[in-house]
């Protein structure tokens, strides 16, 4: 059996709950970052046995937030010993506008994976782009980098609509199968 993590920041809600998405879809272990952009010493050690890590940020400013990129920062030390090297990674982002620059978040977070000289795993899911789409679709908001979600600003979390989180799921759950063929 595969141990996946789910790594993530949230600052209202809205990435928790694609995060419980993803980490539901994937059968994984969240490990959430608080609002000080830390985590403890027992969640760096369940990063380090995973067989996948699944980073997840809302996308503030047209990147991640300074809590996740604190503890990006913080990830040089199981870079400089290559712990998470071949391990899988993932990335998966919520803003409140239709494009609000999600990808550019998603693209920090496969550059991290790079990084520790991981394998990036994207959605592996047609964008709903057809004229009879709906908003509620399976990757409606059209990723293939990563999960995305969008939800507006004066929406709380309870208000995420299913489509976004059944994309996260599905997500979560393609990470899995990915990596237990790695690991298999």
């Amino acid at each position: 059996m595969v141990k996946i993590v789910v790594v993530f920041h949230s600052g209202y809600g809205h990435t928790l709950r694609m995060a419980q998405s993803v980490a539901e879809g994937a059968g994984a272990e969240l490990v959430p970052i608080d609002a000080e952009g830390n985590v403890s010493q027992a969640s760096w050690d369940i990063l380090g046995a995973a067989d996948a890590i699944i980073m997840g940020s809302p996308t503030y400013m047209g990147c991640v937030s300074w809590q996740f990129k604190k503890f990006a920062d913080a990830s040089s030390k199981p870079w400089y010993s290559q712990v998470w090297k071949d391990k899988i990674f993932a990335g998966f982002t919520n803003s409140a506008t239709m494009n609000g620059d999600k990808h550019s978040t998603l693209h920090y977070l496969f550059t991290l994976a790079m990084q520790h000289s991981g394998i990036w795993v994207g959605t592996g899911m047609m964008p709903s782009n057809a004229k009879a789409a709906q908003r509620n679709d399976v990757n409606y908001v059209g990723s293939s980098a990563g999960a995305m979600a969008q939800t507006p600003s004066d929406a709380s979390p309870a208000e995420m609509l299913p489509g976004d989180l059944e994309t996260a799921r599905l997500f979560g759950q393609r990470v899995a199968a990915i990596a237990a063929q790695f690991k298999g």
